[in-house]
């Protein structure tokens, strides 16, 4: 009795998920240790526990894994979900943690550690700041935006232009202890400091977009 014959091979083979992650933790922890430049990809591989071969085969050059760490990274101290409008939850509130994470996010050791590496390496290659700007706070300040887009549709604030509002938002949670932190001239934050800079931060730019009630006429 003939075999039955087998079913055609897919094309290809599903791309192992446990080696990506494995690969991109590795390079989460070695761009900012090492900088961009003493990072190689043989190094990447034998921190992640892969062959050179595997890494090309799931980010096709340095570049590649370079922003693709950066977006990980990003997401891990600040989801996508964070942005999304919850009805249980006043807008107010959610715009204070998304603001607590962003602070958080932007003082990390591993975001100070890369900005210092691309304060050096914009004299000799503007491309890789440029492709960190857009991996990183390009599109959370797009997304930023996008959740005050929400806040104005649901009428919790008045902001006219909220991609200029995101943005004067990130400077200011940034503020002076950021750029101490990235001259190396400051210890940072202790929670009840790290509280009090986002009430303050929040408080301020409500009260510059809050929605105001029109003056009653005499």
């Amino acid at each position: 009795m003939p075999r039955a014959a087998r079913p055609p091979t897919p094309p290809g083979r599903p791309k192992d998920l446990e080696k990506r992650a494995a690969i991109l933790e590795a390079a989460k922890l070695l761009f900012p240790e090492r900088g961009y430049e003493g990072t190689s990809m043989d190094a990447i591989a034998q921190a992640a526990g892969v062959s050179k071969l595997t890494v090309y085969s799931h980010f096709q050059d340095k570049d590649t894994l370079f922003v693709e760490a950066v977006k990980a990274k990003c997401e891990d101290l600040l989801p996508s979900d964070l942005f999304l409008k919850r009805t249980a939850e006043p807008w107010e509130r959610q715009l204070h943690r998304i603001a607590q994470a962003f602070f958080r996010l932007i003082n990390s050791d591993e975001a100070i550690a890369v900005a210092r590496v691309l304060a050096r390496q914009m004299s000799e290659d503007a491309h890789l700041p440029r492709l960190f700007w857009e991996a990183g706070p390009k599109r959370t300040q797009e997304a930023l935006a996008g959740f005050l887009r929400a806040g104005v549709q649901s009428g919790a604030v008045d902001i006219p232009d909220c991609d200029l509002a995101a943005s004067q938002l990130c400077a200011l949670l940034k503020g002076e202890h950021h750029a101490r932190l990235m001259c190396g001239c400051q210890e940072r934050l202790d929670a009840e400091q790290e509280r009090r800079h986002i009430e303050a931060t929040v408080d301020l730019f409500l009260r510059a977009y809050g929605r105001r009630t029109a003056p009653a006429h005499a």
